[in-house]
């Protein structure tokens, strides 16, 4: 009965290496994004942020320590 002798540490090691490959390989599907995607939907924020902002009624003086100028909504406390 002879077998191919292997050294288990080494096998080990390299199943492990798979298995942080193949997340590895996940994880760039799931969480990975090209600059140009990335400064793409950092610009549409930006432009969505300061249309926003352009419709307020009474927008925010430079230096006046004011909050948000937008109406709270309003909360029953009975309820």
């Amino acid at each position: 009965m002879t077998g191919d002798i292997i050294n288990l540490r080494k096998a080990r090691k390299a199943r492990k290496q798979r298995d942080k490959d193949t997340r590895a390989a996940e994880n760039r599907v799931v969480f990975g994004r090209t600059k140009s995607e990335r400064d793409r939907s950092k610009a549409e924020s930006t432009h969505a942020e300061r249309r926003i902002d352009a419709h307020l009624r009474a927008p925010e003086k430079v230096g006046e320590n004011t909050a948000d100028p937008r109406p709270k909504p309003e909360t029953d406390p009975d309820a």
